[in-house]
């Protein structure tokens, strides 16, 4: 079942002000409803039609102020907050407190004003200015910098520290790998593939082209492409023909390596 929709403020048809009191809302209506009770009206039809519209108005609006769901979200919507807006704009010109509110002056004397903005004023901070970089003190300082570092003390390498590895060192004749024998390439095992457990020797006389599989596509392993490069080299020396391997993506593919 759809909620009742009040047109018009609920407040205003109570007399009350939208910062009263559950309490006093009950109070107000109770004293609106013994005053417009359709059966105080006597005989007279027109005045009994009257109050019975006028009670019916009341106790609508009674029950939307005092279901607190209800009346919070009235409250909260663009009719409750101009309410409440209109309400705190006729205080602060009559300067009086709001009904049931409990800030108001037990003294009954005038409330107080009403807060404003905070009064500010400029203030001139030229005196303290300082150009980027600039000297504030005419004192010298105590401690200076150090010059830079001779380079021929150090054997000619640049040592700053804003390198964060360190000087890079090249040398013009790096160590080369020595490569091993034939017999030892020969005697070399494999550990995974169709040719496990058999060496680099037997998997060239069975399958040459394995070889140059090895040679030019294992990556993880350098001491096993050095020797299958060896055996390579003794193999095109010789003179062994061996057809070209065609290229495919992935493994197990047709015409690709079974690895």
């Amino acid at each position: 079942m759809p909620e009742p929709v009040f047109r018009g403020d609920p407040y205003a048809v109570l007399d009350v002000e939208p910062s009263a009191s559950a309490a006093h809302i009950k109070r107000r209506w109770r004293e609106l409803a013994r005053e417009n009770h359709p059966d105080t009206a006597g005989a007279a039809g027109g005045e009994a039609e009257r109050r019975t519209t006028r009670m019916a108005r009341i106790n609508a609006a009674y029950d939307l102020l005092r279901d607190p769901i209800r009346r919070a979200r009235y409250d909260a919507s663009p009719q409750g907050r101009r309410a409440h807006g209109q309400a705190a704009e006729e205080r602060a010109w009559a300067h009086e407190p709001a009904a049931g509110d409990a800030t108001a002056n037990p003294d009954g004397g005038p409330p107080p004003p009403p807060p404003t903005r905070p009064v500010t004023a400029r203030y001139d901070t030229t005196a303290g200015f300082r150009r980027h970089n600039a000297t504030t003190s005419t004192r010298r300082p105590t401690l200076r910098g150090h010059p830079p570092a001779d380079r021929r003390a150090s054997g000619g390498l640049d040592l700053r520290a804003s390198t964060p590895t360190g000087p890079v060192r090249h040398s013009r004749n790096p160590p080369r790998i020595p490569l091993p024998s034939l017999e030892e390439a020969r005697r070399t095992p494999l550990e995974f593939g169709r040719f496990h457990g058999r060496t680099l020797g037997e998997v060239a006389e069975l399958e040459p082209t394995y070889v140059d599989w090895i040679a030019k596509t294992i990556t993880r392993d350098r001491d096993l492409v050095i020797r299958a490069r060896v055996i390579q080299s003794d193999m095109d020396e010789r003179g062994i023909d061996r057809p070209v391997r065609q290229s495919h993506a992935g493994f197990g593919s047709p015409g690709g390596p079974d690895v």
